[in-house]
């Protein structure tokens, strides 16, 4: 029994009720609904006798991973001591776990959409899950299935195929073949929508502002034909709908959960929350109180997110377990979360999970993505001048950029509030002068940096590594549709070519 199921038995002892073999399996029960989180890069005591006495498994971020050798070794010694879920985001593109360190070899979906060949995203996602299989994951905290409609969208943007439905439809099914042909089990996100908002459920609730109708037309598009082609997971969107979940995000609303995603729409598979330690949970209901009601609404899966500690993982588990002992959660829907996990470890369990070659599509994928617009001149003693622009929590710190790819360039890195334009254009004098930016539309010191640049060095060239939608007026520019490593490559060979 781990420390927290014996610190949860004797809570339960001082709250009036004997720790019986039903109240063990109620335990079990409620632990299996739990995804968690844990610092470094082994695992810790806590959480290995917590495997065994039966949570459901662990979400892993950038900070669990070394390397592939090592991330085998954790998932291995996971796998030891029980059946566990083992989940991370895998989307390619800027939101890396595996490359984490480096950035992805993959390009993201924004890319993939752009060349819309539905032949090429299932072969980036079947490489994806090839390199999976070998690190021992089982589970994809991906494709992302939002149908990027706000340009300013703070959280999306190049994480989606496109602002098309259809678009997004068709990749979104070739990304869950491509997973789930090697065992990994795809988890298609954000239902029943995240493309249309304009602030980031990390910090706030969103609101997507859109009709029965609307949602059925643009947003459920790529969600019902991911349920079609068999996806074995989908993650829940901390977005708030009026017409369907009034002010209440859609990972608390029975109108979501049950009612259109499993009764109208007809998914039975494993429905995975969005992590609760987000703003737009833990900071309204609390940590406690979400799962409740998450699991409530029709949810199986609760991914907790990185911050909520040992002791606040029991603080969660010990609601669970109150809130069915005082019948405001149904044990049936416990019983029920239970089942659908179950029946996804045995399809685990019974796939065939490839280990062989992997990326050998990411860079080719990247390479015709990438577009130039205007003609770029021949390379001279270039001065690559890179804007920073404040990472999204989605991708967090992940590295992006030239330096790399040009070895014979001088790369400089700078905030646009605080760089000296005249300095940089002295030091630019008699050299060749490309300037890279990323998502500059969502970012208008980066647009005002880049503006005053270009006005004294119109031949300048424009790298874009985000969504191609501000274009300033320079003698070349080069639309990536993402920040990946494999992205960056494909734009400096158009500039060396």
């Amino acid at each position: 029994m781990s420390a927290s199921s014996r610190d949860l038995t004797s809570s339960a002892e001082v709250a009036g009720f004997t720790a019986s073999t039903s109240d063990r399996g109620l335990h079990r029960l409620a632990a299996g609904t739990l995804l968690v989180a844990f610092p470094g890069t082994t695992a810790p005591d806590w959480l290995l006798r917590g495997m065994e006495d039966g949570l459901g498994g662990v979400t892993l971020f950038g900070f669990n991973v070394e390397d592939s050798a090592q991330l085998r070794a954790l998932t291995g010694q996971l796998s030891d001591a029980g059946r566990p879920i083992i989940s991370l985001d895998e989307e390619g593109g800027d939101v890396t776990r595996l490359a984490y360190h480096v950035g992805s070899p993959y390009p993201g979906n924004a890319a993939l959409g752009a060349v819309d060949d539905v032949d090429l995203t299932e072969r980036i996602y079947r490489s994806i899950g090839a390199e999976l299989a070998r690190c021992g994951v089982n589970l994809d905290m991906g494709p992302v299935a939002d149908v990027n409609t706000a340009d300013d969208n703070p959280v999306i943007g190049t994480r989606s195929f496109g602002a098309s439905a259809d678009l997004v439809a068709r990749h979104t099914v070739a990304a869950v073949q491509g997973l789930q042909s090697l065992g990994i089990a795809a988890c298609v996100k954000h239902f029943p929508g995240h493309g249309a908002t304009r602030q980031d459920s990390h910090l706030e609730i969103p609101v997507v502002e859109a009709s029965h109708e609307l949602l059925r037309e643009r947003e459920l598009v790529p969600f019902r034909a991911a349920i079609e082609a068999g996806t074995k997971a989908i993650m829940t969107a901390h977005v708030a709908v009026p017409g369907l979940t009034g002010q209440v995000p859609a990972t608390l609303s029975p109108e979501a959960l049950t009612g259109l995603l499993r009764g109208e729409m007809g998914y039975d598979g494993v429905v995975v929350t969005d992590a609760l330690d987000m703003h737009a949970i833990a900071k309204t209901v609390g940590l406690g109180g979400g799962a409740v009601l998450s699991l409530r609404a029709g949810s199986d899966l609760l991914c907790l997110g990185p911050l909520p500690t040992p002791e606040e993982i029991e603080g969660i588990l010990a609601a669970i377990v109150g809130a069915v002992r005082d019948g405001s959660l149904p044990l049936a829907r416990l019983e029920e979360a239970g089942a659908r996990v179950d029946r996804l470890r045995e399809w685990l369990a019974a796939s065939h999970r490839e280990t062989g070659e992997t990326n050998v599509v990411g860079l080719d994928a990247a390479r015709r993505a990438v577009s130039l617009t205007g003609a770029a001149a021949p390379l001279v003693d270039p001065l690559v001048i890179e804007v920073d622009t404040p990472s999204t929590i989605a991708v967090g710190d992940v590295p992006w950029g030239f330096a790399p790819w040009l070895p014979d360039a001088e790369v400089v890195r700078v905030k646009p509030a605080e760089a000296d334009a005249d300095a940089l254009l002295g030091q630019a004098r008699g050299r060749s002068l490309v300037i890279v930016v990323k998502d500059a539309h969502r970012h208008s010191p980066a647009r005002s940096f880049v503006s005053s640049l270009v006005a004294d060095r119109p031949d300048a060239v424009v790298v874009e590594m985000g969504l191609p939608i501000w274009r300033p007026q320079a003698a070349a520019y080069i639309a990536t549709y993402g920040a990946a490593r494999a992205n960056a490559q494909a734009a400096a060979e158009l500039l060396t070519a």
